[in-house]
């Protein structure tokens, strides 16, 4: 990956707290579950809850903090330029529909939520994440962003059995990446389709994480390349364009 990293901050009542600094890179946080404070250059503190999102300019000073348990998704980018703090709330998330909805066919119905994306100011990244419905695919039709963004899926909220299989390919018949995929695990697609499956009765759930190339010109979510062979399907992308 050229620009985009992830990473997971996870505190409890041993490990309460945690301090970074962002030095060159825009980071945002993904709240999964419990919640958390978190301060900024000690000037500025914001709480968040489960599915919020907040994003951090580059050179800042973070601390984390818990008063019970916290599991946050780390994304961050090199830029050149700043842009503003900006907290999102999953609950405005949730009554947008351009930020949140339903796409897909029979067989490849999902739910998208879009934290990190035209509602925010930012330089190169985007995320939020997406459910399936049980036994379903996802990334359907099969597209890639690969000229434009680097992508990253990492796979939660799939208690055990659940799991999935993940394909990340150029050429159909040269797979870059085919393998199981359970709660925990991630998977970077510098480039190439990448559909999913989940298995019956179960979800396959991930959080996605964006990075363009070009900063700002080439951040555009829902523009996406359809594998030739199934050019008749729409990407599924098209309501985040709203």
């Amino acid at each position: 990956m050229h620009h985009l990293s992830y990473g997971r901050i996870l505190l409890d009542a041993e490990t309460p707290k945690a301090r970074f600094e962002t030095n060159a890179r825009e980071t945002c946080l993904i709240c999964l579950s419990g919640g958390c404070t978190v301060q900024i250059d000690a000037e500025e503190s914001y709480n968040i809850g489960q599915y919020d999102a907040i994003y951090i300019p580059r050179t800042r000073l973070v601390e984390v903090a818990t008063s019970g348990e916290v599991d946050l998704v780390e994304c961050s980018a090199d830029v050149a330029h700043q842009y503003p703090v900006q907290l999102v709330r999953y609950a405005e998330v949730a009554a947008t529909p351009a930020l949140k909805f339903t796409t897909g066919v029979a067989g490849a119905t999902r739910e998208l939520n879009i934290l990190i994306g035209n509602n925010v100011k930012a330089g190169r990244i985007m995320a939020g994440f997406t459910r399936s419905a049980p036994g379903n695919w996802t990334s359907w039709p099969p597209h890639e962003k690969g000229e434009l963004l680097e992508e990253l899926y990492v796979y939660f909220d799939m208690k055990a059995p659940a799991f999935g299989v993940q394909f990340v390919y150029t050429k159909p018949d040269e797979p870059e990446f085919i393998g199981i995929v359970r709660d925990g695990d991630a998977v970077l697609m510098p480039r190439g389709y990448h559909p999913n499956v989940s298995i019956p009765g179960h979800s396959i759930n991930f959080v996605w994480l964006l990075a363009a190339h070009r900063e700002v010109k080439d951040r555009v979510f829902g523009v996406a390349n359809v594998q030739p062979e199934f050019k008749h399907t729409a990407s599924g992308l098209e309501a985040a364009r709203r």
